[in-house]
């Protein structure tokens, strides 16, 4: 488990704030490479903030109920301790989810959004089944060790993935409360269609997606760059669902390019 003096937020660089939300079952680490390279040479070009949430990493599983709105009303409630009125909001996969639905309930404060490998439709049937089959799983053992055992790192990454950073994602798996991995299964299998809020935005936008990712593919990408006014598509070549991971370059080149329209936007 992380310790308890874990950060639940981290941060690098000053300029134009953007806000990272991690991807499920990870934590905030899967940003290392951004927060280092987003902010650009002289780190002045972005302030990246990458908190921790639903319990992942050092993030606490309170009373509160750990819904999609609750996650992306404590990202409002991160801006004003940050003191920001509005930001950028990136998330891939389930940090995606959380960034429509804060889209949905803050707009005013977003500046930019970034849609990484995730969808804006809803779960089928059978996926929502299989959420709660999760869920109840990882609870009754008290352990995430059926994460591991269906290979849930090796599914998050294209099949050429070094097996180096397979190693790291399935640790970080194994990092997780099972609490954590329950509440945010639940989460995500009550999430409600957003391609309508997307397209009530006026804030440029980039969506993002690995060549490979069978999870959120490429289709899904396309959806939602269509539905947003203001979006620029990128499609990273050969790498899978956590293309931030596979090719740091390639993404983080991707949000940069992001960054400079919405400062144009503003300007």
């Amino acid at each position: 488990m992380t310790s308890p003096s874990a950060p639940t937020v981290r941060e690098n660089g000053t300029g134009t704030p953007l806000v990272l939300l991690h991807a499920y079952p990870l934590s905030a680490r899967m940003w290392e490479a951004q927060l280092e390279r987003v902010p650009g040479p002289a780190g002045d070009d972005a302030r990246v903030v990458a908190p921790d949430q639903f319990g992942f990493g050092a993030a606490p599983l309170d009373d509160r109920p750990h819904t999609l709105d609750d996650a992306a009303d404590r990202v409002a409630d991160l801006l004003d301790r940050l003191d920001l009125e509005r930001a950028v909001l990136g998330g891939l996969s389930m940090g995606g989810y959380v960034a429509m639905a804060f889209a949905r309930r803050y707009p005013e404060r977003l500046a930019g959004l970034v849609l990484a490998d995730t969808r804006a439709t809803v779960d089928t049937e059978a996926g929502r089944n299989n959420r709660e089959r999760i869920a109840a799983a990882v609870l009754a053992a008290g352990n995430v060790d059926l994460l591991i055992e269906e290979g849930t790192a090796e599914n998050l990454l294209s099949p050429g993935a070094e097996p180096e950073l397979v190693d790291t994602v399935r640790r970080m798996i194994a990092e997780a409360d099972p609490a954590a991995v329950a509440r945010a299964q639940r989460a995500m299998a009550a999430r409600p269609d957003s391609l309508d809020d997307l397209a009530a935005l006026e804030v440029p936008a980039a969506v993002i997606v690995g060549e490979l990712d069978t999870i959120t593919p490429l289709a899904e990408a396309r959806m939602m760059a269509e539905a947003l006014g203001d979006a620029e598509l990128t499609v990273i070549p050969a790498v899978g669902h956590l293309s931030p991971l596979e090719a740091p370059e390639t993404f983080s080149a991707a949000v940069r390019a992001l960054l400079k329209r919405v400062k144009q936007h503003g300007a």
